[in-house]
């Protein structure tokens, strides 16, 4: 995640131990700050479990392919209790709760009460569309410290992106039912050629409806999205999106707005954002620079600080990349999977700056980004250490020169952008 009040604003939110290993207010957007952590390459991941792939609604970009159906195998309300266990034994800072539609599962609020229980900061991923005024109370008995409501949209766009008319109001009266039982609530919206051009209504509309946390996500090629590239933003429009981001962020944050603006899914946004205080003249750059460091980007993001649990118990490198599998849970500790790096996918992931490939590999702003996405590299070019296509920084802009590009093409590493290819 890219905190934009962090990074741009100077301000501060409950991740910034987490994020950048730097201390946070203690009631910040009203809940309690993660630990600080010493070293981003050696902190624990924050676990999704997508508890069940049953959904009510059919999105068109799901990257688990869900539908309202059952399906089988799904881990038990005693394995996922073994699991949880399991979990905190390995001290994980978080458990975030997904699907499908995770209130679909009879059983997720014993789950939840479980994780609170052990101490592991749960939070719940939802479409928002079932949280009537007895669920949001139950949400936060449960113990959840975050619901995130996903919209893709204003009403008309959003429903056709959920299949299903009457989503959006849904979506909002949850929204609404969690605010009104005090649980701390926010947005997320992947963003997409049929939304970014209404970003600033959505703007407007954050400030309106009062709601003080959105994460911005950026499109990952998996499930049903997994052949959208026609839906990604281009790297002009992804540039236009970030300054309407950062432009509204700041105003929110000049006027005193306690609004928590995140993206998601695109270390470039880092480098974007130095790249902006630097041409600004502001002095917060060369702070953003170090914490950017620190964080090191996609360096310590998938297969590190980030991984996922299916349905049925299998873990994989994050939620996007449910294709490759390191094992079960059923046959072995979370803890002992996600430490093994005699798998060759696993050890790439944990030492990445030494992988990757092509103009990822030869960027100024390495140490800040580390090559974003792997599994969208995968998707791609069927390479995970190949650059992330979705990075919209330019050759001159990363220092790639004519000398260093007949380098990659020696090397075999002159990949081909997505769009490079369709002109």
């Amino acid at each position: 995640m890219i905190d934009i009040g962090k990074l741009y604003c100077g301000g501060t939110s409950t991740g910034d131990g987490l994020r950048y290993g730097v201390e946070s207010n203690t009631d910040c957007h009203g809940n309690s700050p993660h630990r600080v952590e010493q070293n981003a390459s050696l902190r624990k991941p924050i676990v999704v479990w997508n508890v069940t792939r049953t959904c009510n609604l059919k999105c068109v970009h799901c990257y688990t392919d869900s539908d309202n159906k059952l399906y089988t195998g799904e881990l038990t309300t005693d394995e996922g209790l073994k699991l949880i266990n399991q979990l905190a034994l390995f001290n994980i800072p978080s458990l975030l709760f997904s699907g499908g539609e995770p209130l679909m599962r009879k059983d997720i609020f014993e789950l939840i009460e479980h994780a609170s229980v052990k101490e592991i900061r749960p939070v719940l991923s939802t479409n928002g569309t079932l949280i009537d005024k007895d669920n949001a109370k139950r949400i936060r008995d449960s113990g959840i410290v975050y619901v995130g409501i996903s919209l893709d949209g204003m009403e008309s766009v959003n429903d056709e992106f959920r299949g299903q008319k009457g989503a959006f109001l849904k979506a909002m009266k949850g929204f609404e039912n969690c605010r009104s039982a005090g649980q701390r609530v926010g947005l997320r919206l992947t963003l997409t050629k049929r939304n970014y051009k209404d970003l600033q209504k959505i703007f407007d509309f954050i400030e309106k409806e009062q709601i003080n946390r959105a994460c911005f996500y950026h499109l990952v090629y998996s499930g049903r999205g997994e052949n959208m590239y026609k839906d990604d933003l281009s790297h002009s429009e992804s540039r236009d999106a970030m300054d309407i981001i950062l432009a509204r962020t700041k105003d929110f944050f000049d006027r005193g707005l306690d609004i928590n603006i995140l993206t998601v899914d695109n270390h470039a946004d880092g480098v974007y954002i130095y790249r902006k205080l630097e041409e600004e003249k502001r002095p917060e750059a060369e702070n953003t620079r170090a914490l950017l460091e620190w964080n090191g980007g996609g360096a310590n993001s998938t297969g590190v600080g980030i991984g996922n649990i299916d349905f049925n118990g299998n873990v994989h490198p994050d939620q996007f990349w449910q294709d490759y599998t390191f094992g079960s849970i059923k046959n072995r500790n979370f803890g002992d999977i996600w430490t093994d790096e005699s798998d060759a996918l696993m050890h790439g992931l944990k030492h990445k700056a030494l992988f990757i490939k092509g103009r990822c590999r030869l960027c100024v702003y390495k140490s800040m980004c580390t090559g974003a996405m792997r599994v969208r590299a995968q998707r791609t070019f069927g390479d995970p250490w190949a650059p992330d296509p979705q990075c919209y920084i330019t050759d001159e802009e990363i220092g790639l020169t004519e000398e260093k590009k007949k380098e990659l093409i020696l090397k075999s590493e002159d990949f081909k952008m997505p769009e490079e290819l369709a002109q």
